[in-house]
């Protein structure tokens, strides 16, 4: 009986780790765009500071960068409350 459970429930067991493998890859390519934002971020500040780029500039690619940032975090279940 043990048997043909095992059976009849493998291919449901197969779909399941890849939906975790694919689960993990999704996260993984998400903190990585999210590090490449926040340093993109960290870059403009310090252009900023520098004199390198006028204030109403930083404004625009800041506000551009800080909307990718909240669109990443749509649906995302850490940001669920």
């Amino acid at each position: 009986m043990f048997l043909l459970d095992d059976i009849l429930l493998s291919p449901a067991r197969g779909l399941m780790f890849v939906m975790r493998e694919v689960k993990k890859a999704v996260d993984a390519e998400r903190a990585t765009d999210r590090r490449r934002i926040m340093a993109a971020l960290t870059a403009l500040h310090r252009a900023l500071d520098d004199g390198s780029i006028s204030e109403a500039e930083f404004d625009t690619r800041e506000a551009e960068l800080l909307e990718r940032l909240d669109k990443m975090g749509e649906g995302s279940p850490e940001n669920a409350a």
